[in-house]
């Protein structure tokens, strides 16, 4: 029986391991690893895999194990537009509400990967989590099946590279948007709106005024604050 590996850490993304898992049991051994300080060659050389999937991977992945292992990741955006980090936030600041999940073969060079293939994925309302969890299920549910099932063969990419900078906390204030309209501020403040991601935020004096749960209906925002003092 062949062995499969997924590698990550959010909630969402075990849940639909199990699932994948309870429903492929009969004809592969899946295994998960939630740790980076699993993801060794030694430890992966004992399953000897038929594919390491990635989905919402946080670390860098050594190259001892890319260039051993056939490692899958994947990638919010239709690449090459769009390579690097935080990519659903860099869409969506861009205003840009229709992208791709690309599943890459990992390499040194960041999201640079032959692409296994591509799905559809809508941007256009959601929280952060909510748009997470709905890539999480096409990956789960439709990607990585298709992949174990059909074997597809890595195409190089083709097209002009984009690259996008991974966001810093201090971008999440709303200040950086400039002359913003509510379209702007609602997709800013959903953008941010996911666990382990800076809020988005204003400063009044010493207080910090964090928003979520955003609703946009026609001419207004309503949603959800925090006041903290900004220590």
């Amino acid at each position: 029986m062949q062995s499969i590996v997924i590698a990550t850490t959010k909630s969402w993304n075990i849940e639909n391991f199990h699932l994948l898992k309870n429903k492929y049991e009969k004809e592969y051994m899946f295994h998960i690893i939630t740790s980076s300080d699993v993801l060794t060659f030694e430890y992966l050389h004992t399953l000897k895999p038929k594919y390491i999937f990635f989905p919402h991977w946080s670390w860098i992945i050594p190259e001892s194990i890319y260039s051993n292992f056939t490692c899958i990741v994947f990638h919010m955006t239709d690449v090459p537009f769009g390579r690097g980090g935080s990519p659903l936030q860099n869409l969506l600041i861009r205003g840009i509400y229709k992208t791709k999940i690309s599943a890459l073969s990992a390499q040194k060079e960041l999201d640079s990967g032959d692409v296994y293939l591509k799905e559809d994925l809508g941007l256009s309302s959601g929280s952060a989590k909510e748009i997470y969890k709905k890539a999480s299920d096409i990956i789960f549910h439709k990607m990585i099946p298709k992949i174990l099932i059909t074997s597809p063969v890595k195409q190089p990419q083709s097209g002009e590279v984009t690259l996008f900078k991974r966001r810093t906390p201090n971008e999440s204030s709303l200040h950086t948007l400039g002359n913003p309209t509510l379209q702007n501020i609602y997709d800013f403040i959903r953008m941010l709106d996911a666990p382990g991601y800076p809020k988005a935020f204003l400063k009044i004096d010493s207080f910090k005024i964090e928003f979520f749960n955003a609703d946009f209906n026609e001419d207004k925002i309503s949603g959800t604050f925090e006041v903290k003092r900004d220590n």
